[in-house]
């Protein structure tokens, strides 16, 4: 019997390239390819790359050169995701060795587009890159999450309606495509049978869910239908909400089903209304003032998380001082900075990029710099509280896990002293603040109200 053929997928990027990455690789492993733990062992291998900004565009086309340039005879190199379908007829030119282009609206094309590509055809590069974003719709139900660990990022739509000056994504993803709400329960109910205990929700704006089948506030509902489909996830989390569509609905259901953590991660851009307006944001900062302080009162311990552009053409610098006036004010949990990148074909490519690099840094440094005093401060209020750790691993003698205010990757971490097992929820009394972590020790069990679970085997499939 001949050896199955290998792949292996390469993710940069983002968490929602992370989950297409594994919806790909579940549709190769139904193919009969198996996996191979490294790119130099496989016979297909697979670069999902990012188109973001230009740093990662870089990446991504690095990584592609360096695999193409070490290409053994009779393997396979692909590049999928947000670069691919960007510039793909450019990586053809670019790239030699390069054997396919596959957009990210029809990641579910995985298999077809291998099996045009058997070493010895000859065939010349294939370039699949479909205008249609019917991802969400045809979707050969596969599972539309990523597994890490006791956590699971569970991808809710693609593409976006927002018409954001800076953002290339719409040209890269799409329209606004949300997934059919029966789908989603179903899949919240696999990830709890495996053993998942966080589920983190995706797309490019989860409050945007279900708009586009006619639903104007489609993800309270949702919410509730997870937290019923799915009543042993201990922790249901929101990412990547949108300015002036935090409804009271949402701060209701936040509040009233306990699996959904009092996290919200919602990037503002920037705090100048004259500068949100040429981002083509919502401009309107009281709303901004009145909803966080909403639901702070509503959502004890609530943390939030932000993300800001500085440096955007036109920026003054009394524009910028409006920043690090509303951090000072705010007191956001969470902040993340960013650099102006000017993105061919959108709206903010017309306008001239003005504000010198150096510049940018140092407005980011200082903006930073005030950030982490605050975070520091907020994290030093929750020294002698208890707190449920989500363990993720073990370093240098330490327990290493996350609370209910940290979402993976993107924040903090909490040290704990003693040994828990991996995807374990375990009571920890906090007893330091870093600007970005806390350190604890671990509680008497008892004192969570309930045992501790070990999370089950990471395996899920349909």
């Amino acid at each position: 019997m001949p050896a199955k053929r290998t792949y292996h997928v390469i993710t940069l990027g983002c968490a929602k390239n992370t989950v297409d990455s594994d919806s790909m690789a579940e549709l190769l492993s139904r193919g009969g390819f198996s996996p191979a733990r490294t790119s130099a062992r496989a016979d297909v291998i697979i670069v999902n790359t990012c188109g973001f900004i230009d740093a990662a565009r870089a990446e991504s086309v690095d990584t592609l050169r360096k695999l193409a340039g070490a290409k053994r005879g009779g393997q396979l190199l692909i590049a999928a995701g947000c670069l691919t379908q960007r510039s793909g007829a450019d990586l053809a030119r670019e790239i030699p060795g390069l054997d396919a282009i596959l957009g990210t609206r029809r990641w579910m094309d995985i298999l077809a587009v291998v099996e045009q590509l058997r070493p010895g055809s000859g065939s010349p590069t294939v370039i699949h890159l479909p205008a249609a974003a019917s991802v969400g719709t045809d979707e050969r139900d596969v599972l539309r999450a990523a597994v890490r660990g006791a956590s699971a990022y569970l991808k809710i739509a693609d593409g976006c309606r927002r018409p954001c000056a800076f953002c290339a994504i719409p040209m890269i993803k799409g329209p606004l495509v949300s997934r059919p709400k029966i789908r989603i329960l179903e899949e919240a109910r696999m990830l709890q049978e495996a053993g998942v205990r966080e589920l983190v929700l995706l797309a490019q704006d989860t409050t945007a869910y279900a708009r586009d089948l006619g639903e104007r506030d489609g993800l309270p509902g949702l919410l509730e239908g997870i937290a019923s489909a799915a009543p042993r996830i201990d922790w249901i989390r929101i990412l990547y909400a949108f300015p002036g569509a935090v409804s009271d609905r949402l701060i209701d259901a936040m509040g009233s089903l306990p699996q959904v953590v009092p996290y919200l991660d919602i990037p503002l851009q920037h705090a100048h209304p004259d500068v949100l307006r040429r981002m083509n944001r919502p401009a309107d900062v009281d709303w901004v003032r009145r909803t966080v302080e909403q639901m702070r009162a509503r959502l004890p311990g609530l943390a939030v998380r932000t993300a800001f552009i500085v440096g955007f053409p036109g920026e003054s610098e009394l524009e910028f001082e409006a920043l690090p006036a509303f951090l000072s004010e705010m007191r956001f949990d969470r902040v993340g900075c960013f650099l102006y990148s000017r993105e061919e074909g959108t709206a903010s490519a017309a306008l001239p990029d003005d504000v010198p690099p150096a510049l940018k840094q140092e407005r980011r440094n200082r903006l930073m710099e005030l950030q982490q005093g605050i975070s520091l401060e907020a994290n030093r209020a929750w020294i002698g509280k208890r707190m449920d750790v989500l363990v993720e691993g073990h370093q240098k003698g330490l327990t290493v896990g996350r609370s209910f205010r940290d979402a993976p990757e993107v924040d903090g971490v909490v040290l704990i002293e003693g040994d828990a097992p991996l995807g374990a929820m375990v009571p920890v009394r906090i007893t330091g603040a870093l600007p970005y972590d806390l350190t604890g020790v671990l509680e008497e069990e008892k004192t969570a109200g309930r045992k501790l679970r070990p999370s089950k085997s990471r395996s899920v499939s349909n």
